[in-house]
Order: structure tokens, then C-alpha cells, then sequence
């Protein structure tokens, strides 16, 4: 939490302008003063919005990695990113009026249509893990088509601003993005740890957790179904920011354990402060010029996705 606060302050103190670290405080506390629009209108609410987005990405990503057993299991690599991007992305080229407050929805639409398709493809007297995650890479490079579809036939604009988008940029990130973004935390994340005892269960292998009366199949859509909203509506807002669904769950079960209602607070946290950091790291290393954020989350996530897959060669 103490990491997350100081990088939130870095965010507003940093950049074209500088800001005196007590007068930001001073202007968030009272919504005024000489720094007020640097402040509250432009970094705050970006700064914020990164926070929200990462806290749904780990989310997503922890409970993918529970309900599937996989350790390299993230809303990236199961396809769910790419179906709320290819959704959105159809939206803002088609219907550039479309309001912003909406558009989590068509993300979630997109990405439970993604998540749907995965299911049943990988139906075969029950769901099989490792047909749900081969399945899901073959859907992210499906989305990924459709997405390149979306790209040529649209105004140049309109392109250009989908394109900004799905490098997962939070430049112009205002309050307008964030206060969407909120109730889905807000009310998803508390739901999800009165669900954490029976998100355990599924670290058992399958037969054990029906012995203790799990509805399996009922339980893993609903757990799929929570992972999907969390995805979807971090995407909408932010585009498609790699590898923090990955890296988050991994570090929190390293720092807490795997016990659900320790480790998804954790993982949520982490998530916000990974994605605030690369925003930051991008507004700053190659200043005056922006490297968007899901662009600086793919330089760490990659090698880290390499590492993972490494190491479970060797065991």
C-alpha cells in the first residue's frame, strides 16, 4: 500500500511541470489552488485509472490461475484481452459516438464472448484446462484479425485513436474514465472474496473438490464469468495492457501464500502499482515523448513469461 502511495505521488509531482510534493497533497485534499487543474485534472485521475485497471487485471488473473491450474494463465494469454479489445475497437470505428460511460459493457460483452467460445470448445465431458488455454490462444489470434479487420476499413482518425488505444496508453485518462471503471471493482471484488474458500477448493484436482461438494462446471463459469468483468472493463478503459494479469498473481502468492482471501487484496494492489509504474516510466524516460504504459509492462512481462516457462520445464 506505502509503494502504491508513493508512486501515486511521483505521478503528480512529476513531469512538465513540477509540483512540490506538500502543495500536490495540499491540492488533493482541497480540490484547489495554483496546481489544482496539474493536479486533479490531469495526473490524479490518470494516475487513478491506471491504479483501477491493474487491480482488475491481477484480479482476472489470479482467479484464471486457480480455476485453470496454470501458472502462465492471464486474461492476456487465455483470449479474453483480445475479445474486449476487438469488441471495443469495433465501437469506437463504427459508432465514434458512442459514450465512454458504456463502453466497459461492450468490453465485457466482447470478452464473455470470448470466454463462452473457449467453454464450449473445450466441453468434452467436462472442461479440460488445457483445452481452455490452447483454445483461448487460438481465440486471441482470431480477436487478433478482427481487430486488424476493424483497423483498415475505418476513418484515419478514428484508426489513429484505436491505435493509441491498443497499445494500452492511459495518456488523457480523466475522471471520465475512472468513475466508470469504479462500481465494477467496488462491487465485483468484495463478491469475489466472500467466494475466496470455495476459489481454494479449486487448487485441489477435481475429484477432491467434488468429494467436498463443489458444483465443479456451475462454480468454474462463475469464477470465468468474474474473471471476464474484471478483464473486460480494465480494458475498455485502458486497452490492452499485457502481462500484469500474469506477473501480479505470481508475485502475491510469493509474498502471502496461496490462500484466496490473502493473496486476491495482494494481488490487486501489486496490479495497480505495476501499471502505474510503467505509465510512469514511460511519461518519464523519454521525455517529452510518452512510451504507452502496456508497451513498458511487455519489456518486464515478456522475459518474466520466459522465466516461468523455464522453470516449470525444470521441475
Amino acid at each position: 500500500m506505502s509503494a502504491n502511495l508513493v508512486i501515486l505521488l511521483l505521478h503528480l509531482v512529476t513531469g512538465a511541470r513540477s509540483v512540490p510534493p506538500l502543495e500536490a497533497i495540499r491540492t488533493v485534499l482541497s480540490g484547489s489552488g495554483e496546481y489544482a487543474f496539474t493536479v486533479m485534472d490531469l495526473r490524479l485521475p490518470r494516475a487513478m485509472t491506471g491504479f483501477l485497471v491493474g487491480c482488475g487485471l491481477a484480479l482476472s488473473g489470479t482467479i484464471l490461475q486457480v480455476i485453470t491450474r496454470n501458472p502462465l494463465a492471464s486474461p492476456g494469454v487465455i483470449g479474453l484481452n483480445s475479445g474486449a479489445a476487438a469488441a471495443v475497437v469495433a465501437v469506437m470505428i463504427l459508432v465514434p459516438t458512442f459514450p465512454m460511460s458504456r463502453l466497459p459493457f461492450i468490453a465485457f460483452g466482447g470478452a464473455a464472448a470470448a470466454a463462452a467460445l473457449i467453454y464450449i470448445l473445450s466441453w468434452k465431458k467436462g472442461t479440460s484446462t488445457t483445452r481452455m488455454l490452447l483454445i483461448g490462444i487460438g481465440i486471441t489470434a482470431m480477436a487478433g484479425s478482427l481487430i486488424t479487420y476493424w483497423l483498415t476499413v475505418g476513418g484515419i482518425f478514428r484508426v489513429t485513436q484505436a491505435s493509441i488505444w491498443m497499445a494500452g496508453s492511459l495518456y488523457g485518462r480523466t475522471w471520465e474514465h475512472f468513475w466508470p471503471l469504479l462500481p465494477w471493482l467496488v462491487i465485483l471484488f468484495p463478491l469475489l472474496l466472500l467466494l475466496a474458500r470455495t476459489l481454494d477448493i479449486f487448487q485441489l484436482a477435481d475429484e477432491s473438490a467434488l468429494g467436498l461438494g463443489v458444483r465443479l462446471e456451475l462454480m468454474r463459469g462463475l469464477f470465468l464469468l468474474l474473471a471476464v468483468a474484471f478483464a473486460g472493463s480494465s480494458v475498455a478503459m485502458a486497452g490492452t495492457i499485457a502481462f500484469v494479469g500474469l506477473m501480479a498473481p505470481h508475485m502475491a502468492h510469493y509474498l502471502v501464500g496461496s490462500r484466496s482471501h490473502r493473496r486476491l487484496p495482494i494481488a490487486a494492489l501489486l496490479g495497480g502499482l505495476l501499471v502505474m509504474l510503467a505509465d510512469l516510466a514511460g511519461r518519464l524516460i523519454f521525455s517529452p515523448h510518452e512510451i504507452p504504459a502496456g508497451l513498458m509492462t511487455v519489456l518486464f512481462g515478456a522475459p518474466y513469461m520466459f522465466y516461468l516457462l523455464l522453470r516449470s520445464r525444470t521441475l
